[in-house]
């Protein structure tokens, strides 16, 4: 069943402009996968599914790349950081249950981010410098493309309209998802644990077409507000369950 929920996953993720990290991990947590190779799972997955999305977006016009700079200049880096830092089970779990939670809210409570009125140009990069740092260690360190803790940054600064915020978090995901995945494959491959991830190699392909699907029509058919919805209820579900394996657990 794996490639069938990564498929949807992707799907919906895609739809709203992200690429379904977390709950990828958390799906491979529940599923009894081996915590080690499970961030470099889900970062090759996220990698493919906003590839798509960034080269889409950039298509349609909606993608500012060096507005933003500020975010991608100490994320990167310390998404590669992050990948290298080894953490137990317990704690990978509990990040990410906690991360899950927080996913699930924010897309739900999307709108409530949004500012009243413009932050100047020069705060928003004092804003974006720490706001990258923290975003880009904590996905490297489970697996993650950060997005999901950009958007409502860029909401709440009214960085610019819906669908360019999207591209940009796509973009942000990426670069991070490949920074991290460099730094997790360099720390499996210290330990000879990187080839336990080869049996889910078929997860792939299975959200390469998911994410190109939901990408397509989240962009070009229709606004995306209801199945954001959908995908935060379902975060929020999966969350629930990881958190309460990681209580029984403690």
């Amino acid at each position: 069943m794996l490639p069938v929920i990564f498929f949807i996953t992707a799907a919906l993720y895609a739809s709203v402009g992200f690429g379904g990290g977390s709950t990828y991990n958390a799906v491979l947590i529940l599923s009894g996968a081996d915590f080690r190779i499970v961030p470099i799972i889900a970062l090759a997955c996220n990698i493919l599914v906003v590839t798509g999305n960034t080269l889409r977006y950039g298509m349609a016009g909606d993608l500012d790349w060096r507005a933003l700079l500020p975010a991608l200049a100490l994320s990167v880096p310390l998404a590669w950081l992050g990948g290298r830092v080894p953490v137990n089970e317990f704690v990978f779990s509990a990040l990410l249950g906690i991360t899950l939670m927080f996913t699930g809210l924010s897309m739900l409570f999307q709108n409530s981010w949004k500012q009243t009125r413009d932050v100047p140009s020069s705060s928003r990069a004092m804003i974006l410098l720490p706001v990258g740092a923290g975003t880009g260690f904590l996905a490297g360190l489970v697996g993650i493309g950060g997005g999901i803790f950009l958007a409502p940054v860029l909401y709440w600064i009214r960085w610019s309209h819906e669908k360019a915020i999207a591209a940009a978090c796509s973009l942000f995901i990426l670069l991070n998802s490949l920074s991290g995945l460099a730094g997790q494959a360099t720390k499996l491959s210290n330990v000879g644990t990187l080839q336990l991830a080869t049996p889910y190699l078929p997860l792939l392909p299975a959200v390469l077409v998911g994410g190109w699907i939901g990408n397509r029509y989240g962009v070009f058919r229709m606004q995306p507000n209801h199945l954001r919805y959908g995908t935060a209820i379902l975060i929020l579900v999966v969350a629930a369950r990881l958190l309460y394996k990681v209580w029984r657990t403690a």
